[in-house]
């Protein structure tokens, strides 16, 4: 059985789709979810779901502390769902490739320092762009841009507003997240 643990800092989402999505699953389960938000809406949904949820502070991140509290867990792969500060080197070191994030763009585009939720979207509605999508990769030392594991689209129409694409976007990520998550733990991951 292997063990995930999501990283989040905002409402939960994506990690209560994921925690739902592995609930019953003979191949792995999530463990714990770590904010970097005290008072982030994912500790509630996690509460209510029974899983153990933390709060960590960029100290704990930066000193170590939760590099170690993941060892001392066993975690075989991190699941960053909404979480918007830098990952670690040290974190990425340690759990090289297993690490994996979802951005609501289509990558190399729409993505770095800045680039998350409305702020994409609005950005895709200001471009004109006729399409836009979601994109899972790994976490590298650089916000963005690690290796693209997978890329699902989604058509817009010239009267999208960032709304509408945040409403298209949350459905690609609840449908497909799981699955590539499930997928990279059967064939891909070197855990």
């Amino acid at each position: 059985m292997k063990k995930l643990a999501i990283l989040a800092s905002g409402s939960g989402s994506n990690a209560e789709n994921l925690v739902n999505y592995f609930s019953n699953h003979p191949l792995a389960r999530v463990e714990l979810v770590i904010s970097d938000r005290k008072n982030a809406f994912v500790h509630e949904r996690m509460a209510r779901l029974g899983v153990p949820s933390y709060y960590m502070n960029k100290e704990a991140f930066e000193n170590g502390s939760v590099l170690t509290f993941l060892k001392e867990k066993e975690i075989d792969l991190v699941i960053l769902a909404g979480f918007l500060k830098l990952v670690p080197k040290d974190l990425i070191r340690n759990f090289y490739n297993r690490i994996i994030n979802i951005h609501p763009a289509l990558l190399p585009a729409f993505g770095g320092k800045g680039m998350y939720g409305m702020h994409v979207h609005e950005a895709v509605v200001a471009a004109g762009e006729t399409k836009t999508g979601i994109t899972i990769h790994y976490v590298n030392e650089n916000f963005d841009e690690g290796e693209i594991i997978a890329q699902y689209e989604t058509a817009l129409l010239e009267t999208d507003t960032p709304q509408d694409v945040a409403a298209k976007i949350h459905e690609l990520e609840m449908k497909w997240f799981p699955v590539v998550v499930e997928q990279l733990l059967r064939n891909e991951m070197p855990v």
